[in-house]
């Protein structure tokens, strides 16, 4: 779990490709003392798992489901990225709960001045426009943002020239592609939802009559 507040940006050093999948060995100026194989790490918004450590140089995995749904499918030799350690339950959860499961990619179609700040629209697949609601938290590149407004495929955002700096998307163009991840309470509220409204026969509800027929009872 992450709080979508990036701590830096890596580059990645080399790209392996295996069965379908890929390894994806990447620099920081992160502390990785701590670290031990196994361990998850947010790499451009995706939780990724340590399979390798050598000095500021780690390596993770990445699935050919993972790369289905992310940008990873097109990462490049070089490429920036923003980079998260997992929470620990003493952090401060500065941003919002963020489980770098990315439920897919959007595009950015517009970055224009707004003040002091720069305004980002994005837009995105009906399946994630759906859980956006404004003043809503949204995980652009693992990045927790606020939404600033939303329509049914798009939305956009606000974006301080200290988060433009200090993560990859002050670097990013219109027409380029990042990963989203929507807040998990939306899409747990969604399937509540749905189940309140289902007929009695279809509820998962364990009874004496469940437990008897499962061999745990007389």
């Amino acid at each position: 779990m992450f709080t979508g507040l990036i701590q830096d940006i890596g580059k990645i050093q080399s790209i392996e490709r295996k069965g379908g999948g890929v390894s994806l060995a990447i620099t920081t100026q992160l502390d990785l003392s701590s670290v031990k194989i196994g361990d998850s790490i947010s790499v451009g918004g995706v939780c990724l798992t340590v399979v390798k450590l050598s000095g500021r140089t780690f390596t993770v995995a990445v699935s050919p489901e993972t790369l289905k749904r992310t940008t990873l499918a097109n990462a490049k030799t070089g490429q920036p990225v923003n980079l998260e350690m997992a929470l620990r339950m003493s952090d401060p959860l500065g941003g919002h709960l963020v489980a770098g499961h990315v439920d897919g990619t959007g595009e950015i179609e517009e970055i224009s001045p707004e003040g002091n700040s720069l305004r980002y629209r994005f837009r995105v697949p009906l399946e994630i426009g759906r859980y956006l609601i404004e003043k809503g938290s949204v995980a652009v590149d693992g990045i927790s943002l606020t939404v600033a407004e939303c329509h049914d495929q798009e939305f956009s955002v606000s974006i301080l020239p200290h988060t433009a700096e200090r993560t990859t998307l002050g670097k990013k163009k219109a027409g380029e592609k990042v990963n989203l991840e929507n807040d998990l309470i939306a899409k747990y509220v969604e399937k509540f939802v749905r189940q309140a409204g289902a007929p009695a026969q279809q509820s998962t509800r364990i009874n004496a009559a469940f437990l008897a027929e499962h061999g745990f009872g007389k």
